[in-house]
């Protein structure tokens, strides 16, 4: 499937090792594929977000995901949820961290070791990779792009499509941006 890529799109995968490599990371998830989506300039999904306003909010997406890793992967908006059935979210991960250390629930969620070398990808990136690839599809593409990468992100639940919901990316908006010819302004 990989020689369906384009340089954007595969820039965007280098790019996503690159960032799990750097935080040390055992496995490359939907996460650093987003902050890879959110490191571009020039291309159809860097278009996309730039048009949904969230090019110059690129710092406050990636203290986002950060947050969410610290959760264990729980978004803003499971903690919101959470939250009205009275359970502190941001109490329990002190509780664990206190017993555990800073980033335990982070560290579980990625398995938990650092390692040098190949990193392989969890099922969820590895959804967003296949889900890219039925995205072009679905358009009649015989390529895919970053922007089919960007749309499987924020269509496939996890913890990418979360934080763009957070800040008012949805698939919708995308696909009005990239195919639709229309304005979507984030909300």
């Amino acid at each position: 499937m990989f020689e369906r890529f384009t340089k954007d799109a595969r820039d965007v995968v280098t790019g996503a090792v690159e960032h799990a490599e750097r935080s040390g990371a055992e496995r490359v998830d939907e996460g650093h594929l987003l902050l890879a989506l959110l490191d571009r300039t020039g291309s159809r999904g860097s278009f996309a977000l730039g048009a949904l306003g969230l090019a110059e909010r690129r710092d406050a997406m990636a203290e986002s995901l950060a947050a969410a890793r610290r959760r264990g992967g729980l978004t803003g908006a499971d903690a919101e949820a959470l939250s009205g059935l009275g359970i502190d979210l941001d109490e329990i991960v002190s509780r664990v961290e206190a017993v555990h250390g800073a980033g335990a629930l982070a560290r579980w969620r990625s398995g938990g070791r650092k390692r040098l070398g190949h990193r392989p990808f969890t099922r969820g990136a590895k959804g967003i990779l296949e889900e890219s690839l039925r995205g072009a599809l679905a358009h009649r593409e015989r390529r895919i792009g970053d922007e089919h990468l960007l749309l499987a992100l924020a269509g496939r639940p996890g913890i990418a499509s979360g934080v763009l919901a957070e800040h008012g990316v949805t698939a919708e908006s995308l696909e009005r941006v990239l195919w639709g010819g229309g304005e979507a302004a984030a909300s």
